[in-house]
C-alpha cells in the first residue's frame, strides 16, 4: 500500500471500509487476468481509491497488474472495479481463453514464411 495508507501498526484503513463492507462487486467476478480500460471520465468526483483505480487503468491493464500498482488488496479492487463498471467508467474484459490462442506451430511457420519474404 502506499505510505499514507500506513501507520506504525499497519493499514489505517481496513480493506472492508473501502468496500463498505461488501466482499464481492456486483455483477460477475473478476479474473486476475482479466484487462480494464477506463472508457470515459467520471462526471463527478470519485472517492480516493476508485480515483486510483482510474489512474492506474488509463491504459488496458490486468486485474493484477492494478493490485500491484496501488497496493489495494486483490478483493478490494474487484469491488471497487465492479462499482466502477457499474457506473459505465471501466470496460473489464476477460482473458482470451487458451483454446482460443493460435497454436505454436501456426506461429511458426508465419514466422518462417516472413523470413521468407
Amino acid at each position: 500500500m502506499t505510505d499514507h495508507w500506513l501507520d506504525d501498526a499497519g493499514p489505517i484503513v481496513r480493506p472492508y471500509t473501502l468496500t463498505r463492507g461488501r466482499t464481492r462487486g456486483s455483477g460477475a467476478s473478476f479474473d486476475l487476468l482479466a484487462t480494464v480500460v477506463v472508457i470515459r471520465s467520471p462526471q463527478e468526483d470519485l472517492p480516493p481509491e476508485h480515483v486510483l483505480i482510474m489512474d492506474a487503468c488509463r491504459s488496458p491493464t490486468s486485474v493484477a497488474e492494478m493490485a500491484s500498482a496501488t497496493g489495494l488488496p486483490v478483493g478490494v479492487i474487484r469491488v471497487l472495479l465492479g462499482d466502477l463498471r457499474d457506473s459505465g467508467l471501466v470496460a473489464i474484459r476477460p482473458p482470451t481463453p487458451i483454446a482460443a490462442l493460435p497454436r505454436e506451430n501456426v506461429l511458426r511457420e508465419v514466422l518462417a514464411g516472413l523470413k521468407g519474404l
